[in-house]
């Protein structure tokens, strides 16, 4: 079942471990914990299958630019987390149980979840890594940081009870899979809840210039692409119900974005 917001463009509307416990094994690879950090295991989790590197930018194979995206992430925009900010409480704080995020970045959306939850994040980045384990425990947030990438999460099917991205899905190389691998590994009845920037309309003066920019956008921006429209693709994914809603940011080029939930 899809649902269809009012005036949306024809679409739906609206292992490293790092908190206290005890102390378990994983079969995830994991760097040095932080201080009171323990691991948290993924229920039934299968060692990830090699994975190879697709990045949509080629500056992602080098440690300088890793290293100076993650501290970008990690510094973020006051502005764009103002702007949706009510949106991320509504949709990461009703989480409960097993959550995992895809592409938690620094984890500038951590203090969104609640403390009750088990949050797991799979982030290739090893030096966001290091950010989210000191914020995770700042937080006192139950949590296990995976290395691994979206297209082959490094979690066993129906282990989680919800999905969340954020600006995640702009990046990927292949849409498709990753929502494959969201179905995956959700429980059934899990939900997938996301916030992305998307395409705008088609025949627009943003549209153009988004396709004008895309290539140089997606070298600088982590392979981030800005007329993606990730809302056909989770409306196509084969998820039980979707409600999409559109909305529109004050901001240039990434301005038209989606956010909304799936169950499977």
């Amino acid at each position: 079942m899809i649902r269809r917001d009012e005036g949306g463009r024809g679409a739906p509307a609206a292992s490293e471990p790092t908190s206290p416990g005890t102390t378990g094994a994983s079969p995830a690879p994991a760097a040095a914990e932080s201080a009171g950090a323990i691991l948290v295991p993924v229920p039934g989790m299968a060692p990830q299958a090699a994975v190879t590197e697709t990045a949509a930018s080629p500056l992602r194979r080098w440690r300088w630019y890793q290293r100076l995206h993650a501290w970008t992430l990690a510094r973020g925009s006051a502005r764009y987390q103002a702007a949706v900010d009510g949106r991320l409480r509504e949709l990461f704080g009703g989480l409960r149980g097993d959550v995992l995020e895809i592409g938690p970045g620094s984890g500038r959306n951590l203090a969104y979840f609640d403390r009750s939850v088990r949050w797991f994040g799979v982030e290739p980045n090893p030096f966001a890594r290091e950010y989210l384990r000191r914020e995770a425990a700042r937080l006192g947030l139950t949590a296990e940081v995976l290395d691994g990438t979206a297209e082959c999460l490094p979690v066993a099917d129906r282990s989680m009870d919800a999905v969340a991205a954020s600006l995640v899905l702009c990046t990927v190389r292949d849409v498709d899979a990753v929502l494959a691998e969201v179905r995956r590994v959700l429980r059934p009845g899990g939900r997938f809840v996301f916030i992305e920037h998307v395409a705008a309309p088609e025949g627009t003066l943003q549209r153009r210039l988004q396709r004008l920019c895309r290539r140089p956008h997606a070298l600088l921006a982590d392979g981030c692409q800005l007329d993606r429209e990730t809302w056909a693709a989770i409306e196509r994914a084969g998820f039980s119900s979707v409600e999409i809603a559109h909305f529109r940011l004050p901001i240039p080029l990434v301005g038209p974005h989606i956010a909304g939930a799936a169950v499977k």
